[in-house]
């Protein structure tokens, strides 16, 4: 009996190779430690772990057919023929769909509001914590001064302020202002998945609840920290700040396997959109049956193409395939063949 594999060896070895480099990123760039803060090792741990997973089931989802090809046509598209009109494109939705999350307006207002909390307060939370966690971001004072701060970048001087300053106010609570986004945004979903009947009926815990209580409790805990040391002499500090990591890091081990991996994967759907609008200006498809456009006839050729590679035959005898019906002329030619066998069975109804 042959052993079934429980790893994809391919992916398993890309994502070890990333995560070792990330590794010695860390190292490196942070002058061999020496900026790193073991303070963060937990942080670090978990985040090194995330971003093992979120490479290797990356890698396992660009290894499936359809989503190799799609992946394939769009690289060859940005980078060859039109390069600067895709680059463009591709800045402009970027800006739209990644940025400003504007593919949620058509649904609603609201919910676009709350979405881009969300999204802006985990992105700058991100562009914060990582380069932190790393120790590639760090801040001394200046030398023989103790009201002047230092910003270092991989170990270089990047700019100074004084202690007090609009700078510094903004620099010391840039999390706090990300933690109210996502607080914003996360609290609208969640109140609406728990009065929404429609959502009631269909969504799961683990899948629509918990990533939002995880959100939530991670912007919860991280205000709390600066409440305590401002207004609460640190009353409770340690207990919140072990609460934190412990919302972090499970925030962190839940992203490759949960519904937060629609975060990684949302880029490649800025490449699917390139893909279309090649396919667009190469020409559509007519289906042979309503006469009616329906696709691009790229797809369709690329679906003749991974069909057969996967074993499917779709040809028929006069060498066209059934892949050039659009969905309507497949439902029209299927309730056709049924009611001809229906007559040559002699029983119109059995």
């Amino acid at each position: 009996m042959k052993k079934s594999r429980t790893f994809n060896r391919k992916a398993l070895l890309i994502a070890s190779g990333l995560s070792a480099i990330m590794v010695a990123s860390v190292f490196y760039g942070s002058r061999k430690l020496q900026n790193f803060d073991a303070a963060l090792i937990t942080y670090l741990f978990g985040t090194v772990f995330a971003f093992f997973g979120i490479v290797y089931r990356y890698s396992v989802w660009l290894q499936r057919p359809p989503t190799w090809l799609y992946f394939k046509r769009s690289m060859q598209f940005l980078f060859k023929g039109k390069v600067f009109s895709h680059f463009w494109f591709l800045s402009k939705e970027t800006v739209n769909n990644i940025a400003l999350q504007r593919f949620i307006y058509p649904r609603s207002q609201y919910r676009w509001v709350a979405h881009f909390c969300i999204a802006l307060g985990c992105m700058s939370a991100f562009a914060i914590t990582f380069p932190l966690t790393f120790g590639w971001i760090h801040f001394t004072l200046a030398p023989g001064s103790i009201s002047v701060y230092e910003a270092h970048f991989f170990g270089f001087k990047v700019f100074d302020f004084e202690l007090g300053s609009l700078i510094a106010f903004l620099t010391f609570h840039a999390l706090n202002w990300s933690s109210w986004l996502v607080i914003i945004g996360s609290v609208y979903y969640l109140r609406r998945r728990l009065t929404n009947p429609g959502l009631i009926a269909t969504q799961t815990f683990e899948g629509d609840l918990l990533p939002l209580i995880l959100l939530i409790a991670i912007s919860v805990t991280g205000l709390f920290l600066t409440y305590s040391y401002q207004f609460m002499k640190g009353f409770a500090f340690d207990f919140m700040a072990v609460l934190h990591a412990v919302t972090v890091i499970m925030f962190l081990i839940w992203i490759p396997f949960g519904k937060f991996f629609h975060i990684i994967q949302r880029p490649a759907q800025i490449a699917a959109h390139i893909y279309k609008r090649e396919g667009v200006q190469r020409g559509m498809a007519v289906c042979e049956h309503t006469g009616a456009e329906f696709t691009t006839q790229l797809h369709v050729d690329d679906l003749k193409e991974l069909t057969r590679e996967l074993g499917f035959d779709f040809d028929r005898e006069d060498g066209t395939s059934h892949l050039d019906l659009s969905p309507e002329g497949k439902r029209s030619r299927l309730a056709q063949a049924h009611l001809k066998a229906r007559q040559e069975g002699g029983n119109l109804f059995g």
